[in-house]
């Protein structure tokens, strides 16, 4: 007997149209990645069409299984009439996956390279983007208060993702991962103690709440909202991937509306502005850490 679910999935793997015949139109599976991302932004305006199809496609497969379903077709009809199973695939099409000081040369050439000009203003306003559970804009809260801008900063922590943004609020994440922050945080150029910043209690670490009181938490999408004002730093790492060339294009001319005359940029170690419509607009500061500044 076959399995009719994993023929379903096994459909994910096949580039070309049964026979082996090279492909010359839309897979039935790609037609379903399709009809699913609009039936979601129709019914609940969470826009994911422009982001990268392989990607895409990977993580949908992977919820048709844990959600139990036959197919992409029975997965957009299930989500349709029911909220909250959509708000199980949207932790899926999401990937809420971070840690903190991710890349630590990146939080090091902040440190040197943009900190002592951002230190210059008498307020500043940061833009994290795609903030996931909070890992980054904690880690971003500690170098600031470290620098002794914390005070006369305004953090927005921005994230499509709402059971995210509950978790970031929160400020609780699992104590077996301190060990690989406190390694990231000292070579990040750490001033003093990570373990000075949480209480350790029940397998978790609770940070302190004064790293939230400038922290403003909201849900945006790069797909479909506009602009912060008068950011003087945007960080939006390990975004952009997921992304097509069209909607990368549209977040990065989101970030260069934002910023402020001559603010400055951050991306993920993958990523870059060579390529869009935007390279000409930014100039770099570290190329290696992607830290740009706006022309």
């Amino acid at each position: 007997m076959t399995d009719k679910k994993q023929d379903q999935v096994d459909l994910s793997t096949n580039g070309g149209i049964a026979g082996g015949q090279p492909e010359t139109r839309m897979s039935p599976l790609d037609i379903e990645l399709r009809l699913l991302m609009e039936a979601i932004y129709l019914r609940y305006s969470y826009d994911f069409r422009d982001y990268s199809g392989a990607s895409q496609k990977r993580r949908v497969v992977q919820a048709v299984r844990a959600l139990d379903c036959q197919s992409v077709s029975e997965l957009q009809a299930r989500i349709l009439h029911d909220a909250n199973l959509f708000m199980q695939l949207l932790q899926f099409l999401t990937i809420p996956v971070s840690e903190m000081f991710r890349d630590p040369t990146y939080y090091a050439a902040l440190r040197s390279q943009v900190i002592p000009i951002l230190s210059t203003y008498p307020s500043l306003k940061i833009w994290v983007a795609g903030c996931s559970t909070g890992e980054e804009v904690y880690s971003m809260a500690i170098l600031l208060k470290e620098e002794g801008l914390l005070e006369r900063s305004i953090i927005y922590a921005t994230d499509i993702n709402p059971q995210s943004l509950e978790k970031a609020k929160k400020g609780v994440f699992p104590l077996d991962r301190m060990q690989l922050y406190t390694k990231n945080y000292q070579e990040a150029g750490g001033h003093g103690a990570f373990s000075d910043y949480y209480t350790a209690a029940y397998n978790a670490a609770l940070f302190d709440k004064s790293l939230c009181e400038n922290i403003t938490f909201a849900d945006h999408s790069l797909s479909t909202d506009s602009v912060f004002s008068e950011t003087n730093f945007i960080s939006c790492r390990n975004v952009l991937i997921y992304f097509n060339r069209t909607l990368q294009d549209r977040a990065l001319g989101l970030f260069h509306s934002s910023l402020c005359h001559r603010g400055f940029l951050g991306l993920g170690s993958k990523e870059s502005i060579d390529f869009s419509d935007y390279s000409s607009h930014f100039e770099p500061v570290s190329k290696r850490d992607r830290l740009f500044r706006k022309l």
